[in-house]
């Protein structure tokens, strides 16, 4: 990690939302283990509000942004133009234009038809910021490894209101609508608290690796007197070139193996490799209730493949999976006994653990975790899917996409 990062992390020990003798059973050893790794501390104090309507959470931003005074940062796997993406666009553009400093960072492969769109005219013109991370060309690929991807989601305004999660700046309706998929599923995190502040560090890290120019923000980190989640405290877990080598996995695994009673998981692309797969196994085999809800139909023809390999396993360790067939279920999440939640934009294959720039928060609170529970009710999922997959195909297709050193296809189209 960068000094100027690690020097600005280890200062958050000094906030009034830094309570480690408050921290919950589950929260306390990810809290050991990050602390240890990145200089990164739980910080209680924040106020979260979790958007499962795409909508509504675009408007939210939107809204937001049009009341900016002083800074919009914001950094995405994929922008795609049409609906209420073209409403965020204009608020960004017309809060440059009051003298707003507003920086966007896009991720080449993801926002190619962005890019190629009127919008990257109209945001420069109008005094945007706007940078196309990590580029995709042939003079490139060279210098430069074509399969590591910018796949965090974040927002942050005025350094006071953030969003993360799972949503590209993407309005469904609009968004591949010819895949034969439905609508694509989210969630969306608005956060303000001394959180926000930390994730308005991390997208200042990847301009910084981008542009060279950094922008470290103050630590703002203010937390009223007797603030309603003292006890709740909120971590944050980025992962990427130049972070700990496998941090976000690390995680997740010491979250599933500290599971009392259930472990439920819901992505959109489920190729585990070993390490996981084994992990989900054991803490099945001890008795814990463990569920996979993935999407009924998928949008790469490859990762079904390739996750259909792993089904049989799993059964028969006693994991249950279920198909969510409401649309493309996008969500990334991890919910640990109904009272900790994992929320982010990783997905259950290796090259979100390994490659990418990834971004997941920890939160412990039952009620949280009860909203996100009703967001995919088992009451929207088929009922397990007992297929067996056996042969050599399907784990040759695993091999591909776990492999770190192979740019398929799938790796510039997954989201």
């Amino acid at each position: 990690m960068f000094k100027p990062y690690a020097d600005w992390m280890q200062d958050l020990s000094d906030c009034p939302g830094y309570l480690p003798h408050r921290m919950g059973f589950h929260a306390r050893p990810v809290h050991e283990l990050c602390v240890k790794r990145t200089s990164i501390p739980s910080l209680t104090g924040n106020d979260l509000a979790l958007n499962s309507n795409t909508a509504d959470a675009l408007r939210s931003v939107a809204a937001d942004i049009r009341h900016a005074t002083e800074s919009v940062n914001m950094v995405f796997y994929i922008w795609h133009p049409g609906g209420h993406a073209d409403d965020v666009a204009k608020a960004v553009c017309d809060a440059a234009r009051r003298g707003v400093t507003v920086r966007i960072m896009l991720d080449s492969a993801g926002s190619k038809e962005f890019f190629r769109s009127h919008w990257p005219a109209a945001m420069r013109n109008a005094g945007v910021h706007l940078v196309e991370s990590l580029a995709v060309t042939p003079f490139r690929m060279f210098f430069r490894r074509q399969d590591i991807r910018q796949h965090r989601k974040i927002v942050v305004i005025d350094n006071a209101i953030g969003y993360t999660g799972s949503m590209n700046m993407v309005d469904p309706r609009f968004f591949k609508q010819d895949s034969g998929v439905g609508q694509w599923v989210d969630v969306m995190v608005r956060i303000t608290g001394p959180v926000v502040p930390l994730l308005n560090s991390i997208l200042c890290w990847d301009w910084e690796v981008e542009t060279g120019n950094r922008n470290l923000p103050p630590h703002n980190c203010v937390v009223p007197e007797g603030h309603k989640h003292l006890t709740h405290a909120v971590q944050v877990v980025p992962s990427g070139p130049s972070m700990p080598d496998g941090l976000i996995q690390q995680v997740l695994h010491l979250a599933i193996h500290q599971a009392q009673r259930s472990v439920t998981i819901t992505t959109p692309y489920l190729v585990p490799g070993d390490y996981l797969l084994e992990t989900l196994k054991t803490t099945a085999y001890r008795g814990i209730d463990v569920s996979i809800i993935i999407p009924a139909k998928n949008d790469s023809l490859m990762v079904e493949w390739a996750s259909r390999a792993f089904f049989s396993d799993l059964l028969e360790a006693g994991v249950k999976i279920y198909r969510f067939g409401g649309g493309l279920l996008h969500t990334k999440s991890v919910m640990i006994d109904d009272d900790y939640c994992l929320i982010g934009t990783v997905n259950m294959d290796m090259r979100s653990f390994w490659l990418n720039f990834e971004l997941t928060l920890l939160w412990m609170t039952r009620n949280f975790v009860l909203i996100l529970s009703a967001c995919k009710n088992p009451t929207s999922t088929s009922p397990p899917w007992w297929i067996s997959i056996s042969g050599k195909a399907a784990r040759f297709t695993t091999s591909l996409l776990n492999s770190s050193f192979i740019c398929s296809a799938a790796a510039l189209t997954r989201h």
